[in-house]
């Protein structure tokens, strides 16, 4: 029988990785990429980059509004304020900074979205799908909706409030962004094509700002994995540092 999986995807490295892990490591068949419509700045980017990623994977896409979080949120993923240009050094403790991008519950209201749509498939069709997330646990910096422990609360959540059991998986959790930019490069990944950036630069097309700790984060992840970072950054700081 063939296997059926739901990606959460945002077009990010991790996410993006995430769903050619479960086409091509493990074997996934029929693929349907989850995208959040929920007020972001960089609304237009991330689905552009989402839906890069489709044809690909001879995946199915489906979009989910839900601009109300958005505007509830006070996260700067979601408001106009101007962001913090993050230095290198910054990047040793980035607690306070990250905060600043927290969108609450976001991903508890991503997943309950998922199991309901993993649900009514199974009730229409009798075709169960697996749910796939990116998360990339962060340790003492972590949210508190992207841990192994919320994984896993989430996943008895799914045995108590669904007709049937569906499974919540995040594969990458343990790994370190160069882990994750690694395994995309051998599992085929364009990273050009990813989008990763929180603020944006007011611009359509597919440039980073690349001095948001988003920004940041990829950059240093790209160096550590020695892979030349494709990456367009409007602006480049000055202790920038490309790969090796």
């Amino acid at each position: 029988m063939a296997k059926n999986a739901i990606i959460l995807c945002s077009g990010g490295v991790d996410s993006v990785t995430t769903a050619y892990y479960a086409k091509k490591r493990l074997g996934y068949k029929h693929i349907i990429i989850l995208f959040f419509n929920y007020g972001q700045r960089t609304l237009e980017q991330e689905r552009r980059a989402s839906k890069k990623y489709v044809q690909e994977l001879k995946a199915k896409f489906i979009e989910i509004k839900l601009e109300w979080l958005g505007e509830i949120s006070n996260s700067l993923i979601n408001k106009s304020e101007k962001a913090k240009k993050i230095t290198r050094k910054e990047l040793r403790d980035t607690k306070a900074e990250s905060y600043k991008y927290y969108v609450p519950c976001r991903n508890t209201v991503f997943l309950v979205y998922a199991l309901a749509l993993a649900e009514s498939v199974y009730i229409k069709n009798k075709e169960k799908y697996d749910i796939f997330v990116g998360f990339k646990q962060e340790g003492r910096e972590s949210y508190p909706d992207t841990t192994k422990k919320f994984v896993e609360e989430m996943n008895k959540l799914s045995k108590i409030s669904c007709s049937t059991k569906f499974n919540i998986f995040a594969p990458l959790i343990n790994k370190d962004k160069e882990d994750i930019i690694l395994l995309g490069k051998k599992l085929g990944v364009n990273f050009k094509d990813t989008y990763s950036c929180y603020i944006g630069t007011g611009k359509k097309q597919m440039e980073h700002c690349g001095v948001c700790l988003s920004c940041r984060l990829r950059q240093e992840g790209f160096y550590w994995a020695d892979v030349i970072d494709p990456t367009s950054y409007k602006e480049k700081m000055k202790d920038f540092r490309l790969a090796k």
